[in-house]
């Protein structure tokens, strides 16, 4: 593995930290940071926004520091988005938190494209890293990796990664890394609005830089909940 790089540009991001339980599945989608670049569609078409535009990002060296492993049981896997600029340093990531890499665990076809240097984007790849073995018992073996859904707003992932994940993991412990919002069955640590959600709700909280740790077995209302910077 390289070594990543330890200096940071910027101030750290402040977050409560991790919680002390172990967790059979790991689940990420980290705000990784493009140093304020921004997507263009074209010469003179201005910007179409760009991860800075939406949430705060963290530098790979910052997140690399992260003892996320703690929250990882001696036999789980993580499953950890990455974006194509980012792939290199997301295996790095994966192996920083003490985990193997495996292989790619998920392609998601976005049914529409974005501009790119070289060939228009259109897909996004979920990774599958391993610690110790698969945790058992195991579920569904015959889960498909690609998932075709239109993409909706910035940086929102398909639940239909998720709804597979627990197919094939239906009786194991889970955690969602950079949550949005939390689903039954899993706990989450990330900036969250509404502390449980149900399959079929639409994503539309967004990134803001604000972070909460939410358990499955105290977080049981749909109400709002107010949270502060720490």
């Amino acid at each position: 593995m390289k070594k990543l790089n330890s200096t940071l540009t910027r101030k750290a991001m402040n977050h409560p930290p991790f919680p002390s339980k172990q967790y059979d599945i790991l689940y990420a989608d980290p705000p990784w940071d493009y140093k304020g670049q921004l997507q263009h569609a074209g010469p003179n078409s201005g910007d179409t926004g760009g991860a800075v535009r939406h949430y705060e990002t963290v530098t790979t060296a910052e997140m690399s520091q992260w003892e996320i492993w703690k929250m990882a049981a001696d036999n789980s896997l993580l499953f950890m988005w990455a974006t194509s600029p980012h792939l290199d340093q997301a295996i790095d990531l994966g192996k920083a938190w003490r985990f193997q890499w495996a292989t790619v665990a998920f392609v998601w076809d976005k049914r529409k494209t974005n501009p790119g240097f070289y060939t228009l984007s259109q897909c996004e790849l979920c990774l599958v890293f391993k610690r110790g073995k698969i945790p058992q018992p195991r579920g569904a073996r015959n889960i498909r990796q690609l998932v075709q859904e239109m993409r909706g707003k910035h940086s929102t992932k398909p639940n239909e990664v998720r709804n597979r994940i627990e197919q094939m993991f239906p009786t194991q412990s889970k955690m969602e890394l950079f949550a949005r919002r939390q689903f039954p069955d899993w706990d989450a640590w990330g900036n969250q609005a509404l502390p449980v959600a149900t399959h079929d709700e639409t994503d539309t909280i967004h990134r803001n830089g604000i972070f909460a740790t939410f358990s499955q077995n105290h977080a049981t209302t749909k109400r709002k909940i107010r949270l502060s910077k720490p």
